[in-house]
C-alpha cells in the first residue's frame, strides 16, 4: 500500500517538480556564485561592524561619559558655573564632554547644562546655541530647556522667540510648578510685544488652571491692570 501510494502519478509529478526547482536554484547559484558570495560577505561585515560599534565602542563610551559628567554636575549644583562649563584643569567640564563623547547620552545632556551655564554667565547667543542642540524629546527636561531658551531670547531682545519658547515650556500637563511660571513670563512678554489680549489669556489661564501656584497669588492685580475685573 505504501509503495503504491508513493508511485501515484501526482506524487511522482510533485517529486519531479521538487527536483526541477532544486536544480534551478543550484543552476542560479552556479551562474551567480561570485555576486551572491560578495553580497553575503558584505552583509556579514556590516552586521559585524554594527555589533562591534555597539559592544566595543558605544557601550564603553557611554559608561565613560556617564562617569565623566558627574563631576561638572556637582559643580553646577554648587553654582560653580564657569568650572562646570570649562573644567578645572584636572577634570573636564560640559564642553569637554560634548567634544570627547560626541553622540553619547551624557554629551547630549551636557548641551543642556552648557546652555544654562552660558545663560547664567550672560552669553545669550551661546546659551541659545547649546540649548537648541539639546534633544530632550520625550522627557520633562525638554520643558526646562524651552524655558531657558525663552529666557535667553528675551535677554537677547528677541521677544517673539521668547514668547514662542515660554509657551512651549508651559505646555507640560503634568507640571503645576514651573508651567505657571513660564506662562506668566509669556504673559509679560506678550505685554512687551504689544499684545495685551494674549497677555490677558495667559494670566487667566494661571488664575483658572493653577490657582494654588505662586504665580496665581497676585494674578488678579495683573488682570486688573489690563482692565479685567471679575
Amino acid at each position: 500500500m505504501a509503495r503504491s501510494a508513493r508511485n501515484k502519478p501526482e506524487n511522482i509529478q510533485e517529486a519531479n517538480e521538487g527536483q526541477e526547482a532544486l536544480e534551478n536554484v543550484t543552476s542560479f547559484y552556479d551562474k551567480n556564485k561570485k555576486q551572491i558570495n560578495t553580497v553575503f560577505a558584505v552583509v556579514v561585515l556590516l552586521v559585524g561592524a554594527i555589533l562591534g560599534y555597539i559592544y566595543l565602542y558605544k557601550k564603553p563610551n557611554e559608561q565613560k561619559a556617564a562617569t565623566a559628567i558627574s563631576y561638572p554636575q556637582r559643580l553646577f549644583m554648587a553654582d560653580s558655573t564657569d568650572l562646570a562649563l570649562n573644567g578645572d584643569g584636572q577634570h573636564g567640564g560640559f564642553l569637554n564632554i560634548i567634544r570627547k563623547y560626541k553622540g553619547s547620552d551624557a554629551a547630549n545632556l551636557s548641551h543642556y547644562y552648557a546652555g544654562v551655564c552660558y545663560l547664567k554667565l550672560g552669553d545669550y547667543g551661546q546659551a541659545i546655541k547649546y540649548l537648541k542642540d539639546f534633544n530632550g524629546k520625550g522627557t520633562n527636561l525638554a520643558y526646562n530647556a524651552w524655558g531657558a531658551l525663552g529666557d535667553a531670547y528675551m535677554e537677547n531682545n528677541d521677544v517673539k522667540n521668547g514668547i514662542k519658547y515660554y509657551n512651549k515650556a508651559a505646555g507640560n500637563p503634568e507640571d503645576d510648578v514651573f508651567a505657571p511660571v513660564y506662562l506668566y513670563r509669556a504673559g509679560v512678554a506678550y505685554e512687551m510685544d504689544g499684545q495685551p489680549e494674549k497677555a490677558k489669556d495667559a494670566y487667566k489661564r494661571i488664575r483658572d488652571e493653577y490657582p494654588q501656584s505662586t504665580a496665581a497669588q497676585s494674578i488678579d492685580k495683573d488682570l486688573a491692570r489690563l482692565g479685567v475685573v471679575e
